[in-house]
C-alpha cells in the first residue's frame, strides 16, 4: 500500500479524498519533524519512532567485497508497540467493525519535548536533593569544627591567664628578692660612713699640731 492507497483506505473515515490526504500530510510530518528534532514520538499499542545515532563503522561493498569505512550518522527507527505485534502474531484477532489499534489514552501520545520537561524536572528535584543532603552534611561537620575551635580558644584564653598569673607571682617575688638584697647594702653603707668622718677628724688634728710645731 502506497500513500494513495493509504488516502482511498481512509478517505471514507474522514469526510473525503482530500480531507483524508490532509490527514495523511500532516500525521507523517509532524512525525518526521519530531524525530529530526531528536524528540521520541510514542503511540500506545501502535508503536514508537525515534531517532538513533550511529557511530562510525566498517563495511563491506556488497558488490566489490571492499571494506569501507562509513561515516557516524543517525537513522529514524520505528518500534512496533505490544499491540500492534500480538495482531501480527496472530495472538489477538483483528477487529472487523472497530479500529484495530484503540485510541490511546489521554497523554499517551507523547513526543521527546515533554519526556525532556519531566526528566529535566526529576534532575532539579534530585539536584535539590543533593544540595540538601550536602549542607546538611556540611553543617554536622563545621558544628563539630566549632566546638572544637571553641574548646582550644577557651583552654588557651585559660592556659595565657595562668602564664599571666605566673608572671606576676614570678615578678613579684623578685622585687621583693631585690628588695631584700638592696636594704642590707644600704645598711652597711650607711655604717661605713661614720668611718669617714672619724678619718677626716683625724686628719684635721694631724694638720693642727702640725701648725703648732
Amino acid at each position: 500500500m502506497n500513500k494513495a492507497q493509504l488516502v482511498e483506505a481512509i478517505a471514507d473515515k474522514v469526510g473525503g479524498r482530500q480531507q483524508a490526504a490532509d490527514a495523511v500530510d500532516a500525521v507523517l510530518d509532524a512525525i518526521v519533524r519530531a524525530v529530526v528534532a531528536g524528540d521520541r514520538i510514542s503511540v500506545t499499542g501502535f508503536g514508537s519512532f525515534e531517532k538513533v545515532d550511529r557511530p562510525a563503522r566498517y563495511a563491506r561493498n556488497p558488490q566489490t567485497g571492499e571494506r569501507v569505512r562509513v561515516k557516524k550518522t543517525s537513522v529514524p527507527r520505528f518500534r512496533a508497540g505490544q499491540g500492534f505485534k500480538d495482531l501480527v502474531s496472530g495472538s489477538k484477532k483483528l477487529p472487523k467493525n472497530d479500529v484495530a489499534v484503540k485510541k490511546a489514552p489521554k497523554g499517551s501520545l507523547s513526543g521527546g519535548a515533554s519526556t525532556r520537561t519531566t526528566a529535566k524536572a526529576a534532575a532539579k528535584k534530585a539536584t535539590a536533593k543533593k544540595a540538601t543532603a550536602a549542607k546538611k552534611t556540611t553543617a554536622k561537620k563545621a558544628a563539630p569544627a566549632k566546638k572544637t575551635t571553641a574548646k582550644k580558644a577557651a583552654g588557651a584564653k585559660k592556659t595565657t591567664a595562668k602564664q599571666a598569673a605566673a608572671a606576676k607571682k614570678a615578678t613579684g617575688a623578685a622585687k621583693k628578692t631585690t628588695a631584700k638584697k638592696t636594704a642590707p647594702a644600704k645598711k652597711a653603707t650607711a655604717k661605713k660612713a661614720p668611718a669617714r668622718k672619724a678619718t677626716a677628724r683625724t686628719t684635721t688634728a694631724k694638720k693642727t699640731t702640725a701648725r703648732k710645731k
